[in-house]
This record gives structure tokens, sequence and C-alpha cells, in this order.
């Protein structure tokens, strides 16, 4: 038997990138909206209602008035937005920060999707809070690289077209106000009580991307080493099917090794490194943004509130 599923901006980077998942699979029944009604607030709340669960790929505002077309308690939505993140009533996507966070997913009707620079975050710094190797109110700063394809689609074109900016030949630091829309999320997700500092590098590149905490270990109050974070990840992360806890690495080992932030480009997992030494750790996450960051976290989402193998149509 199947599910009816509509995805409201499913023309968009992340809803076509949903669609590309389910290709195959026969448990899914997609509702399609026709080109000229696709602003149609009437239609969309009727096709929104007809469906068992509503894919939201749309910008904040748009994502918000979605959800108060639902006048039913059947509907359950999966929001890519950024509109709900830090809602406490909805469940955050990312089941392996917590058993509590899967149990939250599986019963929730109201579900919001990570950011692809918040996964990243989250699944590094949550932890660390949360196994007491710093305080929530440790001073973190994070800095991240990332592919073009998250940019949405007149920076999609910009990069891809004959007439790109030389500018854009090079990595580009963007979001310096410290107001990017993701620090919300990382934030309290987190569990943090002050705001991090944040740096996003956008590259010429298409999809993929690596976000960096640095920590130094003397501002911690308990003395703590790699190894001892390296294992602390391993048993956080333990059984899950989706985030890897990469292999430490030895000094020399470490000396000749690049990060590459594209590798997973196109996989549906998150890889967390622990690099450096006892006196300077650096934890990194690695992801696609379109993928564990974005739409393959979304139907991982939508699979475990389905109660089906959370790897369902995922590379």
């Amino acid at each position: 038997m199947s599910v009816k599923v509509d995805i409201d901006g499913q023309e968009g980077t992340t809803g076509l990138k949903i669609l590309e998942r389910f290709e195959g699979r026969n448990d899914i029944e997609i509702i399609r909206i026709s080109e000229e009604k696709r602003k149609d607030s009437a239609e969309r709340a009727r096709l929104i209602n007809s469906a068992d669960y509503v894919f939201l790929c749309l910008p904040d505002e748009a994502s918000r008035e979605a959800v108060s077309f639902v006048d039913n308690d059947h509907v359950r939505i999966i929001d890519a937005s950024t509109a709900h993140r830090t809602n406490p009533d909805w469940a955050y996507g990312f089941p392996e920060l917590s058993a509590e966070h899967r149990e939250k997913i599986t019963k929730s009707n109201r579900v919001a999707v990570p950011g692809c620079y918040a996964s990243g975050f989250a699944s590094i710094v949550y932890p660390l809070v949360n196994n007491g190797i710093i305080p929530a109110d440790f001073p973190v700063f994070a800095y991240a690289t990332s592919g073009y394809s998250g940019a949405g689609k007149k920076a999609i074109a910009v990069y891809e077209g004959e007439d790109k900016p030389f500018e854009f030949n090079s990595p580009r630091q963007y979001a310096l106000s410290q107001q990017h829309k993701h620090l919300p999320e990382m934030k309290a997700v987190s569990g943090l009580e002050y705001t991090p500092m944040f740096n996003p590098i956008i590259c010429d590149y298409f999809s993929g991307m690596v976000v960096s905490v640095p920590i130094q270990t003397r501002q911690l109050a308990n003395a703590v080493t790699a190894e001892q974070v390296h294992a602390m990840y391993e048993k956080h992360y333990a059984g899950s099917k989706m985030v890897e806890v990469m292999p430490l690495m030895s000094m020399e080992e470490q000396k000749s090794f690049f990060l590459a932030s594209n590798t997973l480009s196109g996989v549906n997992k998150l890889q967390v490194f622990v690099f450096g030494n006892d006196e300077q750790i650096l934890l990194c996450a690695r992801l696609d943004n379109l993928g564990k960051g974005a739409s393959g976290a979304a139907v991982q989402c939508l699979n475990i509130m389905m109660g089906i193998d959370e790897t369902t149509g995922l590379v």
C-alpha cells in the first residue's frame, strides 16, 4: 500500500532531489500540481490536505503559509525551510543526535529538516555538550567550506554560466555580519547558551561540505585528549547507519592528509573526524549539503515516520 506525498516547491533544488530519491519506489504516490496552479493558494491547500505526507521546499514565509492550510489531523509535514527548526513543538529531523530526537520524529506530525551547515555543526557540538566535554557557555567558533548548489537557482546559474565573474573562481567568505540564518538552530539544537561565531565559505564546486570546530583544550575545566573525544563520538554514534566516525589518524598520517569537501557529493552520509593533538583538537563533519544536509535528511525522516528502513531510497 502506497502513501500519498505532496512536495510543495518541487521545482526547486531540494524538491527535485527529493523526487529523484523517490524514483523506483512503489510505496510512494506523488501528488503533482499543474504548472499554471503552482502559486494558487486554494489548489495548494487542496493538495496538502489530500496527502498523507507533505514536504515543504519553500522560503520561510511560504512554508508558514503552507502549514496554515492544514485543516485536519492526518497530514504530516516535513519542512525543509528554516521556519520551524527552533520551534519546540516540531521535531528536529536529525535522528542520530539522540534517542529522544528519533522518538520525536517517529511520533510527530511536524518535522523540521536541519539546515546543511547546522547538520554538520550539531553533529559535532551536540555530543560535546551532551557528554559534558564542553560547557553550554563555551565560546564556540566554526568555519565551513561548501559547494555552490545550496545557494539557490540564481547563484547556480551564475556559477555555471559563461559570464561567471572572476571572483567566483575563488572561495568566498560570506555572512560576515554573523547573522547567518542557520545560527539560531546551531545554538538551540546544540544546547549552547551563546550564539557561536560562524564563518561559511562558498566554493566553485557543485556540492559537498565540511564544517569544522576547533577546540583549545586549555579553555576546558576538565582536561580531555583527542583520543577521549574520538571515543566519545564512537560511543555516541554507535549503530548509526548514516553517521560514521572516521578512524583516528596518527600525527604522521595527519601531516600528509587533505580533507576534501566534495567527497560525499551524492551520498546521504555524514562523517565525523577528530584531528590535531591533546592541546588543539580540530573536529570536522563532512556531508553532502544536498544529501544528509537537505533532501536526503528529509527522505530519511519520512522513512522513519512511515516505520520503514530509514535508508530506503538513499545511497
